[in-house]
């Protein structure tokens, strides 16, 4: 969690260590996601002590989660220049305090500066660091149970690659995030009571938090692992899908059925969607992508919740706001899916070159397997160094005879 990773001559943490550390990674990003939409909760109280509509106050959520995702190139550059562990440290305490200045907030303005900008600014911190340190402690950890072969044939071409997983990104944060905040003010409006109505948001973080490592679990086997760009797209239409045919919904039950199914897919595209970038892009390549894309997400989540409140400020109607959320992510998961599928065409339709083999080149290869064996330990015994000095004492060579069979350093003691 420092500020490099393993130093030449140390292992990665297999098991143990890294474990702890995957645990508390899990933590931080329960946080980073729970926070924005734990928010919405509070939403009629807020409109009520301030006088302000749905989309005045959808901006508190918005805020958080611009500053969580747009932040990103900063938290790559402090983390590059300082190393994990105190930057995580920093954002920590951001978060906290923004959240305890919010509790004295007297107007929605101090709420954006507060909740919005300081917490959000503090998850930040917490939450890119905590993707990055999992490759060098649990990846590199077991790397002969790793496919040697890349997730993505349309990563031939990185820049390609890119760009079609920015533009899915983008659709996808337009839509994805405003039916959990709209969520409990949905239900309430619909007759539900408020703890019942908060209850919901409960359902699809207890799904979401089942739904993610079973994701994982599922896209490691290994026919499935060169297909998960198309199951994450999958997992892209699923929630659009969901969100469409839930639009009507207004009795409790059908809430909690559109909980369930929710929490699946949402938890499904958050197992998937670092994965496939890192796939597309690299490994030396992925803090800067990671950064980049997570600034896309920040222009795209300042634009949904607010549209969507004021959407409902001059409707009066949740309907239209689910039509066109779920329309905007499952687009994203069609896209998603065609342009991998017409990547993957080209890729085998261009002549291989003389370092290539069935798509993957040789240095892939080279590194899969470079990775594979622990870098070599370099240890000075003190009996090495006194029976140099013996040797240089009586006059005799150093250096070993030509024909003579190289001797391991403890014969030489």
């Amino acid at each position: 969690m420092g500020a490099g990773g393993p130093r030449r001559g140390e292992g990665p943490p297999d098991g143990g260590w890294g474990w702890v550390v995957l645990g508390a990674c899990f933590v931080v990003t329960g946080f980073a996601y729970g926070f924005p939409k734990a928010v919405s909760v509070f939403f009629r109280a807020l409109m009520r002590d301030f006088g302000a509509g749905y989309s005045d106050t959808a901006w508190v959520s918005s805020i958080m989660l611009a500053m969580l995702y747009g932040t990103g190139p900063v938290s790559s550059i402090l983390v590059t220049r300082f190393g994990c562990r105190p930057v995580m440290l920093a954002g920590g305490l951001l978060a906290s305090a923004g959240m305890i200045l919010a509790s004295f907030a007297t107007r929605l303005l101090e709420l954006y500066l507060t909740a919005g900008v300081l917490t959000g600014l503090g998850l930040a911190l917490n939450f890119q660091p905590s993707l990055i340190m999992l490759g060098p402690q649990l990846s590199e950890a077991t790397p002969r149970t790793r496919p040697r072969r890349r997730l993505l044939d349309l990563a031939v071409c990185t820049d390609r690659a890119f760009a079609v997983y920015a533009v899915t990104k983008f659709l996808m944060a337009l839509g994805l995030f405003v039916p959990a905040i709209l969520l409990v003010n949905y239900a309430k409006d619909a007759g539900v009571p408020d703890t019942d109505a908060a209850f919901l948001l409960s359902i699809v973080g207890f799904v979401d938090i089942v739904a993610r490592p079973a994701c994982g679990a599922l896209a490691g086997l290994a026919r499935l692992r060169p297909h998960v760009p198309y199951l994450f797209s999958l997992a892209l239409l699923a929630n659009g899908l969901t969100d469409l045919s839930s639009a009507r919904a207004r009795s409790y039950g059908a809430l909690v059925a559109f909980c369930i199914a929710f929490g699946l897919s949402y938890g499904m595209v958050g197992a998937l969607q670092f994965e496939v970038l890192m796939a597309a892009v690299g490994a030396p390549r992925f803090p800067s992508a990671l950064g980049l894309v997570l600034l896309l997400e920040a222009v795209a989540v300042l634009i949904g919740p607010p549209s969507a409140g004021r959407l409902v400020d001059a409707l009066k109607n949740y309907e239209i706001i689910f039509y066109l959320a779920g329309s905007e992510v499952a687009l994203a998961g069609v896209f998603m899916a065609v342009v991998t599928n017409c990547c993957q065409r080209c890729a085998k339709a261009a002549p291989a070159g003389p370092g290539t083999e069935d798509g993957a080149s040789d240095t892939e290869d080279a590194e899969a397997e470079g990775d594979s064996e622990p870098l070599p330990v370099v240890a000075e015994e003190p009996g090495n160094l006194e029976a140099l000095e013996v040797l240089s004492a009586r006059g005799e060579s150093t250096e070993p005879e030509p024909d003579a069979r190289p001797r391991l350093a403890a014969e030489s003691v």
